[in-house]
């Protein structure tokens, strides 16, 4: 890949070729206005190319004509206060003439340009000798040469989307000139027009990808956009041939290096083969070659191509000091975008420096990293205003709108979705986030097989989408087919190895289908990426739980307790773990502990006959046998029909009819129980007493009827998973 005829090469950017770059001062004086070409060593009298090389040429200045230093920029200010006079209270239609929008010295102005070094200096002038001394260094655009001033016409017309006077110069100046700087220019205009094989059949048929290196890149690029995926991987290779060459400084121009950009389409092109980890291993190395490629970065990180380790390594492996005074600004930007599961101190550090120092608060990347955080943290409230402010500047921000889907569907807000949904569709037919809502709407609407038809559709458009392959799988589980459900989580699993849940819903289908043993293989992988999910932590507890390896479980549930309760999370999921601390606590005859779970739970929320059971039970063993009875009240006002508390309920109270009295008790003494003959006693009490009731011992009762409903106590006390 040999760079000719002056074309940047792999560590320069597209800056080295853009007709807007000054050339160096020594060029300045080269320029023959004579010269239509603008090259003295151009073409030769018969018409075809001289045996001297050709230098690409590009205009002597900064920036295009139609944004030059101007020294009064009053006139610029708000049409709305400005007249034509100059005096306040114009009509907006007046201000938008040419003299009432930019002044009358226009026409003088759009002549003239500066180098960069006399922009920068005039910048800093704090007086007007600084700014007359400036403008002696100023010349003519007349200056330039006849090609010069085509291509400055091309470009202008590319930025300002007028493609067919674009495309019409491009060509003019490529036959002039036949430059590969120019044909790409002119491929350029093809791009941006949609017309890909144009774009590759001029570059094809010139063999400009054997000349220049960013002509191979375009190539590559409109073959990727036509799903010629193989072609493309053959036009650019399928590793980074530039790799075993030594690393470079940052380009002077600042932009980004081309070596950087073709390791970034090389995994877009993976990614569309489905090879996820050559993708992974491709945007690593374009962000390595050039820290200003965040798309690469980007990639990383929404995809879920990373885990949490691999992460931060990647960030710490980084060439900050490439950004000169960006350098600690964008260090920090990168670092808020990191998984918000471990490193939370660096993580907030970056974010207070963003907001305080640099004054980013408001930015919409510093508002993305705190959201993702609320969301990890499932406060979804104060996450779905955190969205909607972003969307309010910004109401399509398709980085926000999938976690604010979410956000909508934990709160069941149907109208709303319904109302997103339909904008997205008019909108963003084809973004694979607005399939995603309509998707989520219909889940909330219970129309499962609707909301299936959708998410599908949404990851056919984009296969890296991991929001729809997991709703995808969500819908099989909502109608208990488990085998589809467990294919579409393995299929996550592959395509997203940065993030932990598509294992730990593996794990919980394998527990529903009491697999304990692949459930436990699939926790633990989770486990390796995010130790410190709750929700995680309980189905490890839950396994162990069933297993009866009650010391474990406690461990992992008192963790997850610990982790919910530091995040501070509105989550329901809190109340399964509370609840399943209980029951391990009763199963490890901690009754206060699992007393005071139970207690906690009924404060805290709607509370459940299964729940006031439980509790009641506690009661009982522990010989509070007024309050047992009280609890299995309650739990047979909420449901009339649970038969384990009509049974603890009646054992309760046979139980309490039958205490042995103290002695020392008022009713002893006033009545003189004690003495009554045994003749006396009625025919129930002879029948109770043969039973063995009259000296029935509560604590040995308990333990009977924990042995007793054993066939119940599935029922009545299971954990919640």
């Amino acid at each position: 890949m040999s760079s000719s005829h002056d074309t940047p090469s792999h560590v320069q950017s597209t800056l080295a070729i853009s007709p807007l770059v000054q050339r160096t001062g020594a060029n300045r004086g080269s320029m023959n206005r004579n010269d239509p070409i603008g090259n003295s060593q151009g073409r030769n009298v018969e018409g075809g190319r001289s045996n001297i090389p050709q230098i690409a040429q590009t205009p002597h200045q900064d920036r295009s004509p139609l944004v030059q230093k101007i020294r009064d920029v009053s006139h610029l200010a708000t049409p709305a206060v400005m007249r034509h006079n100059g005096t306040a209270g114009s009509s907006l239609l007046a201000s938008m003439t040419k003299n009432g929008l930019f002044g009358p010295a226009l026409p003088s102005t759009l002549r003239k340009t500066s180098t960069s070094t006399d922009t920068v200096e005039l910048n800093n002038s704090t007086n007007d000798e600084d700014i007359d001394h400036a403008s002696d260094n100023v010349f003519d655009v007349s200056d330039l040469s006849s090609v010069e001033k085509l291509r400055l016409w091309r470009h202008d017309a590319l930025m300002q989307h007028h493609y067919k006077t674009a495309e019409h110069i491009g060509d003019l100046i490529y036959s002039m000139t036949k430059d590969p700087n120019d044909a790409f220019w002119l491929a350029q205009v093809y791009y941006n027009q949609g017309s890909y094989v144009r774009a590759v059949e001029l570059i094809f048929t010139d063999q400009l990808d054997s000349e220049s290196i960013m002509c191979r890149y375009l190539a590559a690029l409109c073959l990727f956009k036509l799903n010629k995926l193989e072609e493309a991987l053959d036009i650019i290779g399928d590793t980074n041939p530039f790799q075993s060459e030594p690393s470079s400084p940052g380009n002077a121009d600042g932009g980004v290096k081309l070596e950087s950009s073709m390791c970034l389409l090389r995994g877009r092109i993976y990614v569309s083969l489905s090879n996820m980890e050559q993708a992974k291993e491709c945007f690593k190395e374009a962000v390595q070659v050039d820290v200003k490629n965040y798309e690469a970065f980007d990639y990383l990180l929404s995809k879920h191509m990373l885990t949490t380790a691999e992460q931060w390594d990647l960030v710490r492996s980084l060439q900050f000091d490439d950004l000169d005074d960006n350098e600690e600004m964008m260090r920090c930007l990168y670092i808020s975008r990191l998984s918000k599961y471990q490193h939370q101190t660096e993580i907030e550090h970056a974010r207070k420096v963003l907001s305080d120092k640099y004054y980013l608060k408001d930015n919409r990347t510093v508002l993305l990293a705190e959201i993702e955080l609320l969301n990890n943290q499932s406060k979804f409230t104060q996450c779905m205003k955190l969205c909607e402010q972003v969307l309010e500047v910004d109401e399509y921000n398709l980085e926000v709108l999938p976690i604010y889907i979410q956000c909508l569907h934990s709160f069941a807000a149907k109208n709303k979705l319904f109302l997103l949904s339909h904008k997205l569709a008019e909108n963003f037919p084809k973004s694979p986030v607005t399939w995603f809502a309509v998707a989520t709407y219909y889940l909330c609407m219970g129309k499962v097989s609707e909301a299936r038809k959708y998410f599908s559709r949404s990851s056919i458009m984009d296969p890296s989408f991991g929001y729809s392959w997991l709703g995808f799988a969500h819908t099989y589980v909502a109608e208990g087919e488990h085998e589809q459900a467990l294919s579409a989580y393995s299929t996550a699993a592959r395509f997203f190895p940065g993030t932990h849940l598509p294992h730990l819903y593996l794990g919980m289908q394998y527990n529903r289908m009491d697999d304990l043993s692949l459930a436990e293989e699939y926790f633990m992988m989770a486990y390796d990426m995010c130790p410190t999910d709750p929700l995680l932590l309980n189905e490890l507890g839950v396994i162990y739980f069933k297993r009866q390896n009650y010391i474990k479980a406690k461990k992992y549930m008192k963790r997850a307790h610990d982790a919910i309760k530091n995040m501070k999370s509105e989550s329901k999921a809190w109340i399964s773990i509370v609840i399943n601390l209980g029951h391990t606590y009763r199963k490890l005859g901690e009754d206060e502990r699992a007393i005071k779970c139970f207690k906690t739970v009924l404060e805290s929320s709607k509370p459940t006959a299964t729940l006031w059971c439980s509790l009641g039970f506690l009661y009982l063993r522990m010989k509070k046998i007024e309050k047992a009875i009280d609890s299995f009240h309650k739990a047979l006002a909420l449901d009339q029909g649970n038969q384990a508390s009509n049974k603890l309920l009646k054992t309760a109270l046979e139980i309490n009819a039958h205490m042995i009295i103290d002695e020392n008790h008022p009713m002893v003494i006033s009545s003189n129980i004690q003495n009554i003959p045994t003749s006396h006693v009625s025919k129930n009490d002879k029948k109770r007493t043969s039973l063995g009731i009259t000296s029935f011992d509560p604590v040995t009762e308990a333990k009977r009827l924990k042995q007793g409903i054993s066939d119940h106590e599935g029922d009545s006390m299971d954990i919640e998973q």
